[in-house]
Formats: structure tokens, sequence, C-alpha cells
């Protein structure tokens, strides 16, 4: 029997197409929000749920470390399977998973309910760039991919004033309900505009070893960033229990052992995937990818970036509402700004691409990110009001849109089409990696240098009792500050709260320039990138679609 005629899994021209980036756009701004929504939520969480500083650290990061660890194997999956159908089967995992978090009584059930949503959010990302990486070329491809990007940058954004808005009107639950209705529209929208595509030479299997290895490697070491601090980083502060097994040695922490284990699992899976793509048989990450100078320098240059960039929004709330006593939604109505700016910035990026190409606009866009973080950490102080925040937050926003717009785009711009799934995975990959880190990493900086930094100025302070400095530097420290705004309200630690404060700002500010630093690397990669010009390079993917079919 003739073999029907291969199509566009998306209309070839017309306002279909575009209709079917919407969609997509829709999928992605579900769980990009999801990212920074909470954040704003956090301190309020803290308060309501019992949690610690390092659960709070783990209701973000749990989310992007799985997010991560399964991207490349569902992009791969979606290039068998049908990309179409990931992306429906994502956006269902991530409604189902987004109804537990909003349903949640505990750390544990929140925590557990957003590993769920990392499963769903790594369905739809890799699937979204695969289509549109097959869809659209030259001046299309900018245009998609700026629209892509700026609702990656802008709903980032967005996320905290949404989630200060639920906060404070309705409850943090909603946070998470919202993504119900949003998940209806884009999978409406997706059955009618976008038709079923995969790679029908892609290669069919599962990589279990180089799986188990970036899942354990990965896990353990963002587990000995976060948790260093409450088991200790070398000499053991309190025994590690789970599921009845107890840490054996008494002189010497968990912690190193899960950071040096993280390595070599890392390590080890990079030699896997090497050996396994040399002996032809199914691989995860395609190492060969990195001999393009765009996805290699892109790569660095987006995680390096996403170390400062979501670690900041993870920090800068707490500070916000411990010190300065803003409720969530006057601390999401500052991130307005910072949305501001994204949106304004992502519709201009497509023009300077081309017209000065997407490497200056992106290093552009990376330089302004860095201006706006230092800018953000030299104001920070017990003084600093809201409205001063706004400009450079605004300037940092326009980095933002400007960077993310183009970076994702330049990166795969010499990738093969029929390798897209890959890069598209191991793309996203890095950028949650990064996010990842960068929550642990400044999340740790921040609690650990508030908690030294409170013992610091405590043992100055007068008439407190014996045991009185480590009793408040535990409670400071264990709840991510949000102790502060309760030791305020008491008349026997009033006299200490100024320097409390005093505590919290310079813990923040050695946080904003820890992040300040890792973007100033990332601009430096970005520097490397090629100089690219756009251009109708290559032609739709129409020869590797699959006819529509019935979902």
């Amino acid at each position: 029997m003739a073999q029907a005629a291969p199509v566009s899994s998306m209309s070839e021209s017309g306002r279909g197409r575009w209709l079917g980036l919407a969609m997509l756009s829709v999928g992605v701004a579900m769980i990009i929000v999801d990212v920074t929504i909470v954040n704003v939520s956090v301190p309020v969480i803290i308060n309501d749920l019992g949690l610690q500083a390092t659960e709070a650290e783990w209701v973000n990061t749990s989310y992007a470390l799985v997010f991560a660890a399964l991207l490349v194997t569902l992009g791969r999956l979606g290039d068998q399977r049908g990309r179409r159908r990931m992306y429906l089967l994502g956006l269902v995992i991530f409604m189902v998973a987004s109804v537990i978090a909003g349903l949640a009584t505990s750390g544990t059930m929140l925590i557990g309910a957003r590993l769920l949503q990392g499963v769903g959010g790594a369905m739809i990302v890799p699937s979204t760039q695969s289509i549109l990486n097959a869809n659209f070329r030259g001046h299309d491809r900018a245009i998609a991919f700026g629209i892509w990007g700026a609702v990656i940058g802008g709903m980032a954004a967005l996320g905290p004033l949404l989630g200060g808005w639920f906060t404070t009107n309705l409850s943090w639950h909603w946070s998470f309900f919202i993504n119900v209705p949003v998940g209806i529209i884009a999978i409406l929208g997706t059955v009618r505009y976008i038709r079923e595509s995969r790679d029908p030479d892609a290669q069919a299997g599962f990589d279990l070893p180089g799986f188990l290895l970036i899942t354990f490697g990965l896990g353990a070491f963002i587990f000995g960033l976060i948790e260093g601090n409450t088991y200790g980083w070398w000499t053991p502060k309190e025994s590690f229990d789970i599921l009845g097994w107890s840490w054996p040695l008494e002189s010497v922490s968990i912690i190193p052992f899960a950071l040096a284990f993280g390595v070599v699992a890392l390590v080890l899976f990079a030699a896997v995937e090497l050996w396994r793509a040399r002996a032809g048989k199914f691989f995860l990450f395609d190492f060969d990818l990195w001999r393009f100078r765009a996805f290699r320098y892109g790569n660095l240059a987006g995680t390096i970036v996403s170390l400062g960039e979501f670690g900041l929004l993870f920090v800068l709330p707490l500070f916000l509402q411990a010190v300065l006593g803003l409720s969530a939604f006057d601390t999401g109505l500052i991130f307005v700004s910072l949305a501001a700016g994204a949106f304004i910035a992502a519709p201009i990026a497509a023009r300077l691409a081309n017209r000065y190409g997407p490497r200056r606009t992106v290093s552009l866009g990376m330089a302004l990110e860095a201006v706006g973080i230092i800018a953000v950490t030299l104001l920070l102080g017990t003084s600093v009001t809201g409205l001063q925040l706004v400009v450079p937050l605004f300037v940092y926003g326009i980095g933002v849109g400007l960077a993310t717009a183009q970076l994702t785009s330049i990166t795969l711009s010499d990738v093969p089409v029929e390798r897209s799934g890959l890069a598209s995975g191991a793309n996203s990959t890095m950028r949650q990696v990064g996010s990842a880190l960068g929550i642990a990493i400044l999340g740790t900086i921040l609690f650990v240098s508030l908690g030294n930094n409170v013992r610091s100025k405590l043992n100055d302070a007068p008439s407190l009792p014996p045991g009185a400095v480590d009793g408040i530097a535990f409670a400071m420290e264990s709840s991510g500050g949000q102790a502060l705004p309760g030791l305020r309200a008491r008349a026997d630690t009033t006299a200490i709260v100024p320097l409390l404060d005093e505590a919290f700002v310079d813990a923040a500010r050695l946080t904003g320039m820890s992040a300040f630093v890792f973007v100033i690397f990332g601009l430096g990669f970005s520097l490397l990138l090629p100089e690219t010009r756009l251009s109708e390079d290559r032609p739709p993917d129409s020869a590797r679609a699959a006819p529509p079919e019935a979902v």
C-alpha cells in the first residue's frame, strides 16, 4: 500500500502554525512559572507547613533535579514515540502533580508532588523545542524562538507576582491549582493545531546504566550541597537515617561521601555514554554534539547564568519578606519590573539579532543581567525600599529577555535537524542543572552565612542568657531567616532585632555577589559563541513528520 505523503507537524503557513506555537508556549509558560511562582510563597509555606530551610530548598530543587535527570531520556522517547504524544502526556502528569501539590499538608507531600511535576516538565520542554526546531527556519525561526524565549524569560519573572497575589489574596495552594485550567487550554489547543511528528531514524532502546548514573550522580551531589549544613560538611552534626538504615561513621559526615559519589557517578556517566556511542548502542547524551561550537559554548553560558538567575530569584523574596516585612503580594509587585523588562526586551531581541547577530544580542543581555544583579546587591539594606529596587530589576529583566530569547536558538543553530531531540534535551538538561545547582549553592551560601553572621553579632550583645545565641542563630538559619518577623514581635528580643537585620543584609549581599560572579562567567562564555546570521539554511522537517493521528 502506498505511503501517505509526509506532512509537517504544524501548518506550513498561515495562522495555524503560529497558533500551534501559541499552544506550545502555553505549556512552557505553565512549567516555567512553576519554577518561580513558589519563590515568593516560600516564606508563607515555611510557616504554614513548618518547613526547615533545607526543606524549602528541596521544594524548588527537587523539581529542577528530576527535570534535569529525565530531560534527555524523555527527549529521546519523544523523537521515537511522537513529540506531540509526549507533550500531551507531560501536560496531564504536570496537572495531576499540581493538584497534589496544592493539597499538600506536609513538606514531604509537597516535595513529592514537585518531583512528579519535574517528570511532567521533562516531557514538555524537549518536545516543544524539537517541534519548533523542525518547523521554523530563517527569519520565522528567529521569531518563533524569540516568542518561546520571551515566554521563558517573561513568565519566570512574572511568576513571583502571580505567586504573591495568590498567596496574599487566596492561599499559596492556588499557586499550584492555577495549572489545571492553563493545562486544559494547552491540551485542547495542541490537539487542534499540532499534528504528530517523530524521527523515523531514532534508535530504539533504553540506556539504563546512563539513566541511573546521571540521576543518582546529580541527586547525590545536590543532596550534599543542600544538606551539608544540616549533617555537617565533614564532622557529623546529626545522624543520617533513612528507611531504617543509619550512617555508620561517627567521625566523618555522610556529606563528603555524597559529594564524591556524585562527582564519580557523573564522570562514569560520561565514560559510559562515550563507550555506548562507539559501540553503536542506545545512549542518552551525545557528547559528539560538543564539537559544535555554538552548542558547546551556548550550553556552558546558559548553565552558568542559570546558577545566578534562579538562585537569586529564590533568595531575594526571603530577604524582602523577613527584613523589610513585605507581604508576598508586595514582593511580587517589585518583581513586575523584572517581568516588564523581559517582556519588552524579548521582541526587540529578534531585531537586534537580525542586525547585529545573535551572539552580540546574547552577550549584551548577560552584561545587563550582571549590571542589574550587582546594583540590587549594593542597594540591599535595612532602609532600602521596593521602589529603589525597581530600576535595577528592570535592567536585569531586559538582560533576561535579550539573552534567553536568542540563546536557545543560537545554541541549536548548527545542530543537524535529525539530532534535534538529543540536542534539545541536552540543552534543557544543562539549564535545569544550572537552576538546581544555583538554588542549592546560593541557598546554602545564604543560610550558612546567615547563621554565622547572627552568632558573630550576638556574641557581643549584652544581657543574652547562655545558650540563647545558638538558639536564635539556629532559628534564623533553619528557617531561612523567616523567624525574624516573630522575633521582631517579641518584647524580650526587640533589642537584638537590628543586629539580626544586619546579619541578614550581610548574608544577602554575599549571596548577591556570588550570583553576580556566576553571570560574569556566563558572559565570558557567551563571547566565545560563533558569529552567526539568520538564513534559510535548512528546510522544515517535513520528511520526518508523521501524518496526523487522533488522540
